[in-house]
């Protein structure tokens, strides 16, 4: 009786991961404070296309003459395209990236040493959930993998579980040496870094 238990409690105890498990991709239910149509658990089915050109000017690159501005303050962008919308850039359920349009010569996200730590090699896009497994934004790691969010993105991370959020990473077709990391949980992205494997 007692081995019959016991592999009663083995077999409950393998099959409580499955039950759990969230079916990725499916639209999330509406609650726990998100809008319906962003987060909750939905994953995209791949990254956002190249932008087709780059629609913000760069930083002091405005039509004024160059003595007005020395010390101007960047015109700052805005994310939350709908009401209820998280105000940083971010995935529709649909498949939307929102954000993802400044292109390749956005000076943000230009590196001087591309790669320099080696590219990240555990996968990409749905099928690759991660779960965070601690750290904050300047270092942070899943899976043996470590990874650093881009300056200009640190502002769009605050509310992220570091130790236990789930995310995704997809290759960015625009910013040489990116990746964007996804947050199933709020259906926001931020750019990050590939610091290596330990």
């Amino acid at each position: 009786m007692k081995s019959l238990l016991g592999l009663l409690a083995f077999c409950l105890l393998c099959s409580a991961p499955a039950l759990a498990q969230e079916k990725h991709g499916a639209p999330p239910s509406h609650g726990g404070g998100q809008p319906h149509d962003v987060g909750g658990g939905y994953v995209p089915k791949h990254g956002p296309p190249p932008a087709k050109a780059n629609p913000h000017p760069a930083p002091q690159q405005h039509q004024a003459p160059p003595e007005q501005h020395q010390g101007a303050p960047e015109q700052a962008r805005h994310y939350s395209d709908k009401e209820g919308h998280p105000e940083a850039p971010h995935v529709h359920t649909n498949g939307k990236w929102v954000g993802h349009d400044t292109g390749r010569d956005d000076p943000h996200y230009r590196l001087d040493h591309p790669w320099e730590h080696g590219r990240f090699t555990g996968g990409f896009g749905r099928g690759h959930v991660w779960h965070l497994g601690g750290g904050g934004p300047h270092r942070f790691w899943f899976g043996g993998f470590y990874f650093s969010v881009a300056d200009y993105d640190l502002g769009f991370c605050n509310d992220w579980n570091w130790a236990g959020d789930d995310i995704v990473i997809y290759e960015d077709p625009d910013h040489v040496g990116y990746y964007l990391a996804y947050n199933t949980r709020l259906g926001v992205y931020v750019h990050v870094l590939y610091l290596g494997n330990g």
